[in-house]
């Protein structure tokens, strides 16, 4: 199921399915969010702004307004 990156609950794993604004989608693929890149949300600020995600093997800050554009889907968990 898809959905906004600023609803994903910290430690869930998810994958980027697309971006919802043009306008931001050049600045996010510098970062490294490109479609298909996994990414983990690590921290949220008290207030819910700024979010704290792991992609391409570093930690990246985004504005919630931002994170809001890109729409992902969670990745299953895996147990043993």
């Amino acid at each position: 199921m898809e959905r906004r990156l600023s609803e994903v609950a910290v430690g869930k794993a998810v994958v980027i399915k697309h971006f919802e604004s043009d306008d931001i989608f050049l600045k996010l693929m510098e970062m490294g969010c490109v479609p298909g890149e996994k990414i983990i949300v690590d921290q949220v600020a008290p207030l819910g702004d700024p979010i704290s995600i792991m992609v391409a093997g570093y930690t990246l800050s985004l504005r919630l307004n931002e994170a809001e554009n890109i729409w992902v889907e969670e990745l299953p968990v895996l147990t043993k």
